[in-house]
C-alpha cells in the first residue's frame, strides 16, 4: 500500500487542512475588518477636535466654574477704561431739586466728572468742484485732482463712496471676514450710508490693484528672510478646491491662493533655491527644498502621538509615550538654556543624548501597525527633529504659520472663498497687507486709506530692510 495515498486519503486530515484554510480566511478578514474600524475611530477622534463653536466636543462638564469674573485675588489685576485725552463736548448734569427717595431738599457737596466715549451716527458729503482742461502742446485732457479723491471719474460715475468708508469696507471684508452685503448694511446702520455691495466690491478690486506692487515687494523680503514658516488649508475659488498657503517670517507675513497643495506652489512663494530655515508641520513637499534647514512641528508629533495612545494597547502606547517625552524633553531642555540655566557645551551634549535616544527608539521593529506607521513618519523627520536645538532661536513649531491661517479659516466657514480668480487675487493681496501691518505693529487702517488716495499703484512702508 502506498503511505502518501493513505495519508493523502484520510478524511480526518483534509478537514483539518480545511479548517485550517478557512481559519486563515477569517483571520484575514478580521485583520481587514478591525483595520477599517480603527480607521473610522482615528477620524471620529480627529473630528471632535475639529468642531468648531459652537458646537461641543462632548459633553458638559458635571460641576463646571462658575462663570464671570473670578472673586478676590484670583481676578488678576484690574483694569479701567483710561481717561480721555481730550472732550468734544461738556453736559452739565445738576442735581434734583427734590430728594427721590423722601422728597427732602437737596444740597450740594461736589461735582464728579463722568467720561463717554461714542461714535457719531453721520455721513460727511463732500463736493469736489473739478477744474478740466487741455493741454496746447499735446492736446491731451487735464483736471485737477485734490488729496481727498478716490478716483478721477467725472459724469454718470461722479457720485463716490469716500476713503475712510471703504477702508472701512476693506478692513471688515478681507480681515473680519464678512460678506460685501453685510459691509453695506453696517456702514447704513452704523453710519446713516447707503452703498451697493457691488460698489463695495468693485472698490476693494481697485484697492487690490494699487495693493500689487507692495504684495509683491513683501514677498521679495520673504524670499530674503533667514526664517520663514509654512502652511496651507483647503480655499474655494469660483466653488473649486484650492488652497491657501502662508509664509511667514520676523516681519513679514504673505499670502497666496494657489491651484495646488505640492512643491511648485511653495516654491512660486520661496523660490527653489530658498536656502533658510523652514518651520512646517512635516508636508513631504516642502522637504524639496533642498537648500534649506528644516524644522519640523514638535506640535504635530506630540498631537500624534497622543492619538496613537488613546487607541493603542497598554504594550503598544510605550513606544508614543517613549517618543512623546523626548520631544518634551527637547522643548524644556530649550527653556533651560533660554533661562541660562545650562551652556551651550551643555546644550550640545544633552542635544546629543536626545539623538541617540531617538535613534535607539527607531532602531526597533514594531508589531502594532500604527506603530509602524509612526516610526515609519518619524525615521523621515529624525534628522530635522531637533535644529531648533543645534540652532538656538529657531521655532521648535509652525505656530506662527497655523495662526496666521485662523482668520482666513474662520472667513471660510463664513462665506466659503472667492467668486473669481480676481476675487482670490485681491484676497490675498490685502490680507498679506492687513496681517504685515498687524505684525509690525502699525496703523492698517491709515495706509489702506493712503491707497484709496493715490492716484497709481505704491508700495507702502512695510518692506524691510534687505541686506
Amino acid at each position: 500500500m502506498n503511505p502518501d495515498k493513505e495519508f493523502s486519503s484520510n478524511p480526518t486530515v483534509e478537514e483539518l487542512l480545511k479548517e485550517n484554510q478557512s481559519l486563515r480566511e477569517q483571520l484575514k478578514k478580521a485583520q481587514a475588518e478591525t483595520e477599517r474600524l480603527r480607521k473610522l475611530l482615528e477620524e471620529a477622534l480627529r473630528s471632535l477636535k475639529r468642531q468648531a463653536a459652537p458646537f461641543s466636543k462632548g459633553e458638559p462638564k458635571s460641576n463646571p466654574n462658575r462663570p464671570g469674573r473670578k472673586s478676590g485675588s484670583d481676578y488678576g489685576q484690574r483694569a479701567f477704561r483710561a481717561v480721555p485725552k481730550r472732550v468734544n463736548e461738556e453736559i452739565a448734569v445738576p442735581l434734583p431739586k427734590k430728594c427721590p427717595h423722601c422728597g427732602g431738599r437737596v444740597v450740594h457737596d461736589d461735582t464728579q466728572p463722568q467720561f463717554q466715549e461714542d461714535i457719531v451716527r453721520q455721513t460727511i458729503v463732500r463736493r469736489f468742484e473739478v477744474e478740466t482742461g487741455h493741454c496746447t502742446g499735446c492736446g491731451g485732457h487735464v483736471q485737477g485732482r485734490h488729496p481727498l479723491q478716490t478716483s478721477d471719474a467725472l459724469g454718470a460715475a461722479g457720485v463716490q463712496v469716500g476713503p475712510q468708508a471703504l477702508t472701512m469696507a476693506a478692513h471688515l471684508t478681507k480681515q473680519m471676514g464678512i460678506s460685501h452685503e453685510r459691509v453695506a448694511q453696517v456702514l447704513e446702520w452704523g453710519y446713516g450710508l447707503q452703498v451697493s455691495r457691488s460698489a463695495l466690491c468693485r472698490a476693494v478690486t481697485r484697492l487690490g490693484k494699487k495693493a500689487e506692487p507692495t504684495y509683491q515687494a513683501l514677498q521679495t523680503a520673504v524670499r530674503h528672510s533667514l526664517v520663514n514658516q509654512l502652511d496651507e488649508t483647503g480655499w474655494r475659488v469660483a466653488a473649486r478646491l484650492q488652497w491657501l498657503w502662508v509664509c511667514v517670517s520676523a516681519e513679514v507675513t504673505i499670502y497666496a491662493i494657489l491651484p495646488g497643495r505640492g512643491f511648485a506652489q511653495a516654491a512660486s512663494m520661496l523660490g527653489e533655491d530658498y536656502d533658510g530655515f523652514l518651520n512646517h508641520d512635516g508636508w513631504q513637499p516642502y522637504y524639496r527644498f533642498i537648500h534649506a534647514f528644516h524644522q519640523t512641528c514638535l506640535s504635530h508629533l506630540i498631537r500624534r502621538c497622543e492619538d496613537v495612545i488613546e487607541t493603542a494597547s497598554a504594550t503598544a502606547a510605550r513606544f508614543p509615550q517613549a517618543v512623546m517625552h523626548s520631544l518634551l524633553e527637547g522643548l524644556a531642555l530649550r527653556d533651560r538654556y533660554v533661562r541660562q540655566e545650562i551652556s551651550a557645551h551643555g546644550l550640545n551634549v544633552a542635544t546629543g543624548r536626545l539623538e541617540a535616544g531617538m535613534d535607539r527608539l527607531l532602531a526597533k521593529t514594531f508589531r502594532d501597525l500604527a506603530n509602524r506607521r509612526l516610526a515609519k513618519h518619524l525615521r523621515h523627520e529624525q534628522p530635522w527633529l531637533f535644529t531648533f536645538l543645534h540652532c538656538p532661536g529657531i521655532e521648535a513649531t509652525n505656530n506662527a504659520a497655523e495662526r496666521a491661517l485662523r482668520p482666513a479659516v474662520v472667513a471660510r466657514k463664513t462665506w466659503g472663498g472667492n467668486r473669481t480668480e480676481n476675487g482670490a487675487k485681491t484676497q490675498q493681496m490685502l490680507i498679506s497687507i492687513l496681517t504685515t501691518c498687524r505684525q509690525q505693529g502699525k496703523d492698517s487702517f491709515d495706509r489702506i486709506t493712503e491707497l484709496f488716495l493715490s492716484s497709481a499703484p505704491m508700495v507702502l512702508d512695510l518692506v524691510p530692510n534687505s541686506s
